[in-house]
């Protein structure tokens, strides 16, 4: 990366390394229903452990394990890419709990322990809420439990969940991101209610892999269609880990198809894609595309908008080698957008952090 280039990196992964870093963090009775049911791991979502892009394998502990300390992200990330702002994106399997009251519970403890561990620890840090969404009232009060901590600046869920994230069901979730200035951050991964493909359950996780670019389609189409990004108009959404070469061709059907049938969804009052470059974001990495200037330079050029992406080195994740951290082809020209001015239009409490000059 070009030097004197401020960067905030919007998304790095704090690692849960088990139910008992959770364990101080929930109460009495939690924590005697974690030991009495030997839950000791909550799955990992679209990460299998001991897949190779999970982690970096130059990254990985003696026992093959994902770096899960505040001392690998600065050394591995934070430190060497001069990083002056990082949001953690914490994916741990509490979407996968069925039981009301447990994911409450163990997303609580989540939030709280990525508050104590990580945020406490490095003034650099922001953090995203995990959201509850296996109960929405649970959800609103979780927002409004770590709102007044201002590290915390999006809310994070996933991209397949039980239900399309449009619904009018979740609006009061979206009420309250619009109400303390938090974005709504969709993130690769699946609950598993339902399967990952439109057509069933795949046989592998390559095929899982790439089914999530269907499952940001979808939840795209369905925040547009049923009206949400029209009733909230200030809600910024931030895709994380979607890829970006799907999005101009999705937009191009999405938009010659609601020129016919648009008098079904009198809300969508003007063209989906002027919605989405307005308040819809993604992150670089993984980067989909060739990596030969002209092909990301016409990409570039279909997406209309040099304000839609965002710099993240997905920490530890393995989209890349080495230490050039900028998706190669990416014009030099676009970095300090990508990389500081983009991410402060979309995050207002950074970037009212920055301008009141507190030290990141």
């Amino acid at each position: 990366m070009g030097q004197g280039l401020r960067a905030i990196d919007c998304d790095l992964h704090p690692w849960v390394p088990g139910m008992q870093a959770l364990a101080p963090y929930l109460d009495e009775f939690w924590r005697d229903q974690i030991t009495e049911r030997g839950i000791t791991q909550l799955d990992s979502q679209s990460y299998p452990l001991n897949a190779p892009l999970t982690t970096r394998a130059d990254w990985r502990g003696a026992r093959g394990e994902a770096p899960h300390s505040i001392e690998a992200l600065r050394a591995q990330a934070l430190d060497p890419w001069g990083t002056e702002i990082g949001i953690l994106n914490c994916l741990y399997g509490v979407q996968l709990v069925l039981n009301e009251d447990m994911a409450v519970a163990f997303t609580r403890a989540l939030n709280d322990w990525v508050r104590a561990e990580w945020l406490d620890r490095d003034p650099r840090l922001r953090a995203s809420i995990v959201l509850p969404l296996q109960s929405v009232e649970r959800a609103v009060e979780e927002i409004e439990r770590l709102a007044d901590d201002r590290r915390f600046v999006q809310v994070l869920t996933l991209a397949m969940g039980e239900q399309p994230l449009g619904r009018r069901q979740y609006w009061p979730v979206w009420e309250a991101c619009v109400k303390h200035g938090l974005p709504l951050a969709i993130h690769a991964g699946s609950a598993y209610r339902n399967p990952v493909t439109s057509i069933g359950w795949p046989s592998w996780y390559l095929e899982d892999y790439v089914a999530q670019a269907q499952g940001f389609q979808s939840q795209l189409a369905s925040l547009i269609t049923e009206g949400a990004l029209t009733k909230f108009p200030e809600l910024k959404v931030v895709l994380l880990e979607s890829g970006v070469s799907w999005l101009p061709g999705f937009l191009w059907r999405l938009q010659k198809t609601w020129k016919g049938v648009r008098f079904e969804v009198p809300w969508v009052n003007r063209p989906p894609a002027e919605i989405v470059r307005d308040q819809v974001r993604l992150s670089v990495q993984p980067f989909d595309v060739p990596e030969d200037a002209a092909t990301v330079a016409r990409l570039l050029d279909h997406l209309r908008s040099d304000a839609m992406l965002l710099w993240a080195s997905d920490w530890p994740h393995a989209q890349f080698e080495g230490d050039a951290r900028i998706p190669a082809g990416l014009p030099p020209a676009l970095l300090p957008k990508l990389m500081w001015d983009n991410p402060l239009a979309t995050y207002g409490r950074i970037r009212a952090t920055v301008t009141e000059g507190v030290s990141a």
